[in-house]
Parts: structure tokens; sequence; C-alpha cells
């Protein structure tokens, strides 16, 4: 195929966005140890035009990793850090009465922006974390009656303590159902901390990602040609029945009281095509819908208080209908 150019002179070739994404995980590995699985997700919510959930205990790199991936792919990054004061005005802006014209003009917020970084979004009261809401599905800002779009491409990515920590709020289904991944992000192994702990002492500072030498790989129409291969990428009938199956056997599941919703469905459909392609496919396959149902439904399922009890997870409940869910020939 031959590359398309943009007026900036930048190539849109979907052969070489393709390259482009996957050159990221080498890029951001020079800040981040032993974190694919997490760099993978983010890539996958930017095709989708999603939002990403990463929770973790704290000191695992959540932040270090999304500026990381904001830095690697040349793309306007902004940073909030939630706390229990936090006002929904502090993240979508407001109007503001200017003196010498004697009018009220609006001054955006840190949500215009491509790269929203909403640091533990579950310390901030349900007020706060409810004025995402419409950005995240929308893509605008409404303020005194006026909707405002936001940039794109446009992603938050929330990072979130695990919720028995103190001082924190668990997001509600309606706001956990608009992400379409949550990733966890783990510690690391033995070796990958030996390896963390090696670059400190080389002088690795995690606050100057240039200096650690990460720099751009990939942009805008990197992605914007991404986006457009990954909506040819072909899904059978029977890959469609399939997702429709994993989803409708959540809803009959004795271990959950809430299963996934027909937004899930479409929202695994739409990463396992993601994926599809990151892997140099034009067609799904049923390993992309398997490599994609845990970051994608673990979220949007809820556990029994009995089964959470006798030590049931929503990943284990996931894979336990993966392995029944009868896989198309």
């Amino acid at each position: 195929m031959d590359p398309t150019t943009d007026n900036a002179g930048i190539t849109g070739d979907p052969g070489r966005a393709r390259a482009s994404l996957e050159a990221l995980r080498a890029e951001i590995a020079k800040a981040v140890v032993g974190q694919d699985p997490a760099v993978t997700g983010l890539v996958v919510a930017l095709l989708c035009r999603g939002h990403v959930l990463l929770e973790g205990v704290p000191g695992v790199a959540k932040t270090l990793l999304v500026r990381a991936l904001a830095s690697a792919l040349e793309l306007d990054t902004k940073r909030v850090q939630f706390t229990p004061d936090l006002m929904p005005s502090d993240v979508t802006g407001s109007l503001v009465y200017d003196t010498r014209s004697a009018e009220f003009s609006f001054q955006p917020g840190p949500v215009f922006t491509n790269l929203l970084l909403a640091d533990e979004i579950n310390r901030t009261p349900p007020k706060t974390q409810s004025s995402l809401l419409e950005a995240m599905e929308e893509r605008q800002v409404t303020v005194d009656g006026t909707p405002r779009p936001l940039p794109d491409p446009f992603l938050v990515a929330a990072t979130q303590n695990p919720v028995e920590y103190e001082g924190t709020y668990p997001l509600p289904e309606a706001q956990l159902d608009r992400f379409l991944l949550k990733l966890t992000i783990p510690l690391p192994s033995r070796q990958d901390e030996i390896d963390i702990l090696t670059r400190h002492a080389e002088g690795f500072n995690p606050r100057d990602l240039r200096a650690a030498g990460v720099r751009p790989v990939a942009g805008p129409a990197d992605l914007e040609a991404a986006r457009a291969a990954v909506a040819k990428t072909t899904i059978s009938p029977e890959i469609t029945a399939y997702v429709v199956d994993i989803c409708r056997a959540t809803r009959e599941s004795p271990s959950l009281t809430l299963g996934v919703s027909p937004r899930g469905a479409t929202a695994l459909l739409a990463t396992s095509r993601a994926w599809a392609w990151l892997t140099g496919r034009d067609y799904v396959i049923p390993d992309d819908v398997k490599a994609l149902a845990l970051p994608t439904l673990r979220h949007r399922v809820q556990l029994r208080p009995e089964a959470e009890m006798e030590g049931v997870t929503a990943d284990s409940v996931i894979n336990a209908i993966l392995a029944h869910v009868p896989v198309p020939r």
C-alpha cells in the first residue's frame, strides 16, 4: 500500500503505523521495566478511542507509565491529582470574569488535552469523579450550557489504588463501564526490581524522561492510519456469536450479581479487533477475544458477597467462563 501524506508531511501508511506502535514497547521500556501488557492495553485503548483504568498499589510506576506513553507518542498530556477537596470545575474548567471586558470567558481545565492522567481517581468524592463522565463518553465538556469539544485523540488514563486502602471512594458502576479496559499493574518480579534499582543507582531520574532517552516514535497521523486499518479488520459471524456467548454467560454466573452489558460486549469486540490488527492480521480469531477478555470485562461484573468471601475474583469467574464457552472452529 502506498503511504499517504498529510499537510505536515507525516506519513499515514498503516504498515508504518503498526511498526511505530510496536516500537512503543521498546521506547517505554527505557523508563518503565516489565510492564508490556499494560503498554499494549494503552495502545489498544487509543486505537479504540477508549479509556483505561490502571489499578495497583502505590509505587509500581502507574504514573510513570502514562507519562512515558505520552512522550513516546508525541501527544499533549496533563495530570490531575485527585484529592478529597477537588472540585468538578478544577477538571473541566470554568467561567472567569474579566474585569477589563466586563464579560465572562471560559478558562479550559486540564481535561482539554490528548492524554489526561487522572491520578488516584478513587481518592476524590463521586461528584468530582462524575465530572469526567461527559468528557469520556461524549468527548466534550458543557459549561454554562455551552458544549466544548475535546481534542482528538483524547484518552483518560485513570490510576487508582485498590479500594481496601484507606481514604478511597469506589468508582460507581456507571463510571466503571465508561472505561474500555481495566489494567492491573502487578508488583515487579525479583529480576525486574533488581533492574529498576540498578537504573536508579546509575542516575535514572523518572522526572526527566528525555534524559532517559525516551523519544517520540509515533504521532497522531500514525494513530489515524492505524484506526482506519483496524476498522477494516474482518469479524466473522462466528466470532461475533462467541463474544455474545461469553458476555451472556457472565449474566448467568451464580458468582455474579451483575454481568456484562451489551456495551461491554461491544467493547470486547472492538478490543479484539484492535489486538488482531496489532499482531499482524486483518481478521479476528478466538484467541484475540480470549487475550482481551480479562482487561475488557473484569470491571464490568460484580461479585456476590458470599463468592467474594470465598476468595472468588472477577478474573477467576471470567477465566472459568472462557474455559466453558464453546470456541468456534
